[in-house]
């Protein structure tokens, strides 16, 4: 009998495999980091090639530590880094360019075009999304107009388009499968989301051949299986999803209203709206949050370009922390007298502003500001912009307002107590930490295991699910308004 699901999170600077026992306990994990491009100001890239070996050395690493072979896996899992684009050649699996990263901004200028053309509002009411260098479908739109001979390749269907989830899988199958999920297909600016189908007039506005696209697919269904070669035998890929739905899947957040954060590199927060999709005026986004058995489940999500990168800013930028953990007991010990605010829009703000062009600013400093102070903005950034996520949120779907009053947190920050303590202070919610943190992975492992039978339905995985730690509010009301007032005032000031 297969004893675990092997579940792939393929983040923006590390892979982590990951396998789960029937009860979802963790049999084993192996991580990796790779390395990050920057070959200009505003450009982010990534080598397919990292991507690629990071993912092997990880599963194997993985399989080896639980002392198992592809014969005790039942599935496959993967989640994602959802936007970044991948083109490659149809026959012999190159490349023709680096992968270039959901935080790249190249393709501002594509988005400005289309905005002065008047075409954001179809856009929007097609896919949910807004037009932002954040998606997939203007990344697409740059490789076939900047690479050479790529647009003559792809009229001549030699060329084939994915988001990583889709590379690996066609990686994994040996160039047999090329197919992704509806959550990923979501994200791309060239999906409709209400009739679950690439739309052939948003193809035509960014220049893009259907025929580069893959197959969209429920996010638990047969992906196809594993090379032989690769693992010494074949095992099946039954679960595809974008990490912040896988992350919402793995938080077990099926009932509408409930609603997750996840908390890395940058902080997505995601509102289970259920079976319909509710459109944004609050400018969040409208997205799948999973297809199961031809049924879509919709979600309102906030995206948040910087999160953990500003304590990565602290470390490698300011150079006055030497690790991550250092931060909170800095901010605890911060002067409480000095109100320093961060805006880090390092690369543009995201929801609910959507300002590309917008850099991060520090506001209210002093001759007695020092590292404890930093420390404390930035760690204060996140639950700041947090609580403009959440009140958009409720502004969009009154619902939000009584069907949940809990944020389920993950991601690596949320491992900060006082970070998780200070959001639930900011936005005045209580704030559920669970005992797995690794829910982008569980997620994953989770659609691959109920298409395999090896998980039960929705239903009784949510009874699974378990406080690891619950942070209640203990700010006063006065000394909250007075500090989402200086954040909106310094988010004014850079907007204006």
């Amino acid at each position: 009998m297969a004893s675990y699901v092997l579940a792939i999170d393929q983040g923006t600077t590390s892979t982590r495999a990951m396998l789960f026992r029937g009860d979802t306990s963790v049999a084993a994990v192996a991580q990796r980091e790779f390395p990050q491009h920057f070959p200009a100001d505003g450009k982010v890239e990534h080598e397919p090639a990292d991507l690629w070996s990071t993912t092997i050395e990880t599963c194997r690493s993985a399989l080896y530590s639980a002392g198992a072979a592809a014969k005790d896996i039942v599935a496959i899992g993967i989640a994602n880094q959802r936007e970044t684009t991948l083109l490659w050649e149809r026959e012999s699996g190159r490349p023709v360019h680096r992968a270039i990263v959901w935080q790249d901004r190249r393709t501002a200028d594509i988005c400005a075009r289309l905005k002065a053309s008047g075409h954001e509002p179809l856009f929007a009411a097609k896919t949910g999304l807004v037009l932002d260098p954040y998606f997939s479908g203007t990344k697409l739109a740059w490789l076939l107009q900047h690479v050479a001979g790529a647009a003559e390749l792809a009229s001549r269907e030699k060329l084939a388009f994915g988001t990583v989830d889709n590379y690996l899988l066609w990686r994994l199958t040996g160039g047999k499968v090329h197919a992704t999920d509806a959550t990923n297909a979501s994200r791309t600016l060239l999906f409709d989301i209400h009739k679950g189908r690439w739309d052939d007039e948003l193809l035509a506005l960014l220049q893009v051949p259907k025929s580069v696209l893959p197959q969209v697919l429920d996010s638990s269904a047969a992906f196809g299986v594993t090379n032989p070669e690769i693992f010494g035998a074949t095992i099946p890929i039954y679960g595809i999803a974008g990490d912040q739905q896988a992350a919402l899947i793995g938080q077990a957040c099926f009932t509408p209203g409930m609603v997750k954060a996840t908390y890395g590199t940058g902080c997505f927060a995601l509102l289970n709206t259920g079976a319909t999709p509710v459109v944004s005026k609050s400018r969040l986004l409208t997205t799948i949050a999973y297809q199961l058995e031809g049924r879509r489940c919709y979600a309102l999500e906030g995206s948040i370009f910087i999160a953990g990168a500003a304590v990565q800013w602290l470390r490698d930028g300011l150079r006055i922390v030497h690790n991550a953990q250092e931060t909170g007991a800095l901010a605890e010990s911060a002067d409480p007298t000095q109100e320093v605010i961060l805006v880090p829009a390092f690369v543009g703000l995201g929801a609910p502003y959507w300002r590309a062009e917008t850099r991060g600013a520090l506001f209210g400093l002093t001759r007695a500001t020092g590292p404890k102070e930093f420390a404390r903005a930035a760690l204060e950034s996140v639950g700041f912009q947090t609580a403009d996520l959440l009140a958009a949120m409720k502004a969009d779907w009154p619902q939000a307002e009584s069907a949940s009053k809990i944020l389920r947190v993950d991601g690596g920050m949320a491992s900060s107590d006082w970070t998780m303590q200070r959001l639930a202070d900011l936005i005045g919610s209580t704030v559920d930490r669970p005992q797995i943190r690794e829910t982008t992975a569980l997620g994953a492992a989770y659609l691959a295991g109920l298409k395999a039978g090896f998980f039960p339905e929705p239903d009784r995985f949510a009874d699974g699910w378990r406080l690891e730690r619950r942070f209640t509010p203990q700010m006063d009301a006065a000394t909250r308004e007075r500090k989402l007032a200086a954040w909106a005032t310094a988010v004014r000031r850079l907007l204006t």
